[in-house]
């Protein structure tokens, strides 16, 4: 056997297990999105004063619902009160 065969031989053995670990990821990843979908769902049932102690507002709600089935609704509500943080911080800085 040449090094040329046992090259092309290499990747179908190695391609397997990848190709299991990439499914049980995506398995795993849009389980954890529907579950924190069912979670981003108990936020509605929340007040605007609760969702504002927590950085949000009901616009930011819909905002996230629009993400597809499979993606995760609470990443991006982490993003908008990250940013909305942020601007907040850098406010108070220019007023000091």
């Amino acid at each position: 056997m040449t090094t040329i065969e046992f090259a092309t031989e290499t990747p179908r053995i190695t391609t397997r297990p990848a190709v299991a670990t990439r499914v049980l990821n995506a398995v795993a990843n849009t389980y954890r999105a529907w579950k924190n979908r069912r979670a981003f769902y108990r936020l509605g049932e929340m007040s605007d004063a609760e969702l504002a102690d927590i950085g949000l507002t009901r616009a930011d709600l819909h905002v996230a619902v629009a993400v597809p089935f499979g993606r995760d609704p609470t990443a991006k509500l982490r993003a908008i009160a990250g940013d909305r943080a942020e601007t907040i911080e850098d406010l108070a800085r220019k007023v000091a």
